[in-house]
């Protein structure tokens, strides 16, 4: 499961860095990502909602 986030995170970096740079009001694009809960979560489902991403190393790691 970590391998899968972190090859999503590196292709999703390596093609947002190739994108032109969004404006201030811009929409983000959508993607979709594994949730602790198990789920696949996409942007799209939350829109009209306020959403936080935080990115943070897993417990007990040096990341």
């Amino acid at each position: 499961m970590t391998s899968r986030l972190v090859t999503f995170l590196a292709s999703f970096l390596l093609a947002s860095a190739a994108a032109a740079a969004p404006g201030v009001g811009d929409l983000a694009p959508d993607f979709a990502l594994p949730g602790s809960d198990g789920q696949t979560h996409t942007l799209t489902d939350l829109r009209g909602k306020h959403v936080v991403i935080a990115f943070f190393p897993k417990a007990f790691t040096s990341g």
